[in-house]
């Protein structure tokens, strides 16, 4: 899984769109198409999906009616391959992947064109590296999954961490401070159709469960936290939050990739408050965590679960997502036994206006920026660099990292 050191230039340069948006009449891809429209200013942008009517009006709702638009169907593979080699980067937010990305990123890959999602399932980045990487190596192509809510602010907060430690790194917590905002109905079908190949096959139950699925442990890892279990922290108790069995995998990855040290080890907890209380809570909500999944699992509690829970394409109101905001500190220690804290926090509703700039910020720096080199399969710190976070404050998140005491 390593990258080689001398990596080819992308062949996109030229073009006939600098980004494609697919899946832009989503709900979540309409918040995309007015951050980009806001934010894009010369970069050629074109929408793409399976209706042209639906897309010209979100391009007119948008004000960018001239933006082209191009029908293409996740199942039509010469379609498929015909808008990743007409554009820069593709920007998907057609999920759940598994059911509809395979092709997509592979044709990206093959076409050395950089691409981005707001992927959340294990099994899909799992096929997606030992399918893509070294081809997308070969080709000069960034695959970055993962440029949502799922998992920047994670890997963010770990990379300025190492950046700041100027060293390896030792046992590392993510602790959610404060999270207020939407599930959107695309993760949730993710989860869901995650769960339904799992219960088909114990390998990929393994490879769910496996925290280094993602990446090659090194030799003093060994395991560090179970996803969905509390655990105590700075003297009280914490609750599992329930993005982290995916995060912590993305991380991991990008501690590989960038060298972290063999001793890194990464968990994510969830602030749940202080006090005797807060031992309760951890565990109810550990509970309820777990209970969820089961649930989501078996069939006819499913049924129940899906009546309740927003479908793709769903999201809420603009009231209910003005109120949306989360803050995270990441804490570690060095291999010199030095202290380190990071905070990102953003004022906007995480899974949705928070993740259209996320992913728009991730698109923009793969068009106009200075990149590190690295290509193939890659996370969003290690295929954007400091480009990322320069992008991401000036979209108004706060990034910083200090010596702890």
């Amino acid at each position: 899984m390593t990258t080689s050191s001398a990596q080819p230039q992308s062949r996109n340069h030229d073009r006939e769109y600098d980004i494609v948006v697919y899946g832009a009449t989503g709900f979540v891809g309409r918040l995309i198409v007015d951050h980009l429209a806001k934010h894009a200013g010369q970069t050629k942008v074109a929408l793409a999906g399976r209706n042209a009517q639906k897309l010209a009006d979100v391009a007119e709702n948008a004000g960018v009616s001239d933006w082209p638009v191009i029908v293409a169907d996740a199942a039509d593979q010469q379609a498929v391959a015909q808008l990743a080699a007409s554009t820069k980067v593709v920007l998907t937010v057609v999920g759940p992947y598994a059911k509809y990305g395979r092709t997509l990123v592979a044709e990206c890959a093959k076409a050395g064109t950089h691409y981005v999602d707001l992927c959340g399932e294990v099994l899909f980045v799992h096929d997606s590296i030992a399918n893509n990487h070294e081809v997308a190596q070969q080709t000069g192509a960034k695959i970055v999954h993962s440029c949502g809510f799922d998992s920047i602010p994670s890997d963010v907060a770990v990379r300025e961490l190492h950046e700041a430690a100027h060293t390896k790194l030792g046992e590392t917590t993510l602790l959610f401070k404060h999270v207020k905002g939407g599930v959107s109905g695309g993760t949730i079908d993710s989860v869901r159709v995650q769960l339904e190949q799992a219960k088909k096959d114990p390998k990929l139950r393994r490879i769910i469960a496996d925290q280094y699925a993602l990446a090659e442990p090194g030799p003093d890892q060994g395991k560090f936290g179970v996803d969905l279990r509390p655990a105590r922290f700075r003297r009280h108790w914490r609750a599992p939050f329930f993005m982290s069995p995916f995060n912590t995998r993305i991380v991991q990855r990008s501690a590989m990739l960038a060298d972290y040290g063999d001793s890194f080890r990464y968990r994510e907890l969830l602030n749940v408050g202080r006090g005797p209380k807060a031992f309760v809570r951890a565990n109810i909500f550990a509970a309820v965590c777990r209970l969820a999944l089961a649930a989501m699992a078996f069939g006819p509690t499913a049924k129940l679960i899906d009546k309740k829970l927003p479908k793709p394409g769903e999201g809420p109101s603009a009231e209910a997502q003005a109120e949306g905001r989360f803050t995270i500190e990441a804490y570690t220690v060095d291999t010199s036994g030095i202290h380190w804290r990071s905070k990102v926090s953003l004022e906007e509703d995480p899974g949705y206006a928070g993740t259209a700039i996320m992913i728009s910020s991730a698109a923009l720096a793969l068009v106009h920026d200075d990149l590190p080199d690295t290509t193939g399969v890659l996370t969003p710190t290690v295929a954007l660099g400091d480009a990322l976070s320069r992008r991401l404050r000036a979209g108004g998140m706060t990034i910083e990292a200090v010596q702890a005491r």
